[in-house]
């Protein structure tokens, strides 16, 4: 009996079926596509239209709007810093009329700008050395930076405002978050020794010794041995 003969399928044919059974999933998938745009046409050109209008908008308003109020907020500011570098405290606070913004003019009409915040920042202090603890302590809270040195600076002015205020623990709070809010070693020296000398006078001596024991640790090059004079000091205070 004859045996039938299989005719062979060489791996290159299958390769070659496989191909085209991948295309037609292709023209099929295709076919659903385009079927699915023709459906649903309108609505797509519609969400397409808002992307390109949002895109639009984003760069019509920075360029417009933004720029402008930057430019506007860095001359006020440098008008405000001159009066501040001629000794002149009361018109660098500014604020009491249009023409003469001031810090506090800049801040309040530029808050959302880097130059406005930093513009509340200077307001801050001028208010502190007018006395207004509690204002300058407002104005200081609105101000935010990339800058460590300068929060750091910004948690030791608040700590001020609040021991003026006789809030001495909110005052150490504060000075807490000077001691860490900057990699610089002298910023950090510096507050980490207020928080102790601050602790002292609440009579915290366990905090008063973390603080100096602290310096004692990493900033011996800042305090000329006083920190070991500091420790000792809790011991009988």
């Amino acid at each position: 009996m004859a045996k039938l003969h299989k005719p062979h399928t060489s791996k290159k044919e299958m390769e070659g079926k496989e191909t085209v059974e991948v295309f037609k999933d292709l023209d099929r998938g295709a076919l659903d596509t385009e079927r699915f745009v023709e459906k649903h046409a309108k609505t797509l050109i519609t969400i397409f239209g808002v992307m390109v209008l949002a895109v639009l908008g984003y760069f019509a308003y920075q360029q417009f709007y933004v720029a402008p109020r930057n430019e506007e907020a860095i001359l006020s500011y440098l008008s405000a810093q001159k009066n501040l570098a001629d000794g002149k405290d009361e018109l660098a606070l500014g604020g009491k009329t249009a023409a003469n913004p001031g810090f506090l003019g800049t801040y309040n009409d530029y808050s959302g700008t880097k130059v406005g915040k930093l513009s509340a920042y200077n307001a801050g202090l001028l208010k502190f050395k007018e006395g207004k603890y509690q204002e300058s302590y407002d104005l200081l809270d609105k101000f935010s930076s990339d800058n460590k040195v300068l929060m750091a600076l910004k948690y030791g002015a608040m700590a001020d405002c609040q021991s003026n205020l006789n809030k001495n623990d909110d005052a150490l709070s504060l000075l807490d978050k000077a001691t860490s809010a900057s990699d610089d070693p002298y910023t950090s020296y510096y507050f980490t020794r207020k928080a102790g000398l601050v602790s002292l006078a609440l009579k915290k001596n366990a905090e008063a010794k973390k603080y100096f024991s602290t310096i004692d640790e990493k900033y011996q090059d800042y305090d000329n041995g006083m920190s070991e004079s500091y420790i000792e000091m809790v011991k009988y205070y």
